[in-house]
């Protein structure tokens, strides 16, 4: 058993799935879930898990080299922009609805509970050299 970092083994070993370039979707629990990538779904409650914990507990395991979020976060969500843009300062914004089209090309998609609008993020995975 891991004694340390994520615990949940799908996640877990999703994870030690991917390469450099591949997509990995943080979403808010009303985020559509493109066909295709792997899902694995936190979703317990209304908030539970939260979009900051997560996205924390997964940039403590990735290198990620870019990210992208919908720019309409920035009037809809000030707390979950100014998290992306403290976590992420060369983020990428791109209107909502291009965010989902580029969603379907993710490897992975990390549902959370969250239930405050925008709070997704899609990262593209670095490698550590």
């Amino acid at each position: 058993m891991k004694k340390a970092g994520i615990l949940n083994r799908q996640l877990s070993g999703a994870l030690a799935e991917l390469g450099h370039g591949d997509g990995v979707l943080v979403c808010d629990a009303g985020m559509p879930i493109p066909d295709g990538p792997r899902l694995v779904d936190l979703a317990f409650r209304a908030g539970v898990p939260s979009f900051a914990e997560v996205l924390d507990g997964l940039l403590a395991e990735l290198v990620v080299e870019g990210a992208t979020a919908a720019a309409e976060a920035r009037e809809a969500n000030p707390a979950v922009s100014a998290l992306l843009e403290g976590r992420f300062p060369e983020l990428t914004l791109v209107p909502h609805e291009r965010l989902k089209d580029l969603s379907a090309g993710a490897r992975l998609v990390v549902r959370t509970g969250e239930a405050r609008p925008y709070a997704n993020v899609l990262l593209r995975c670095g490698v550590f050299f």
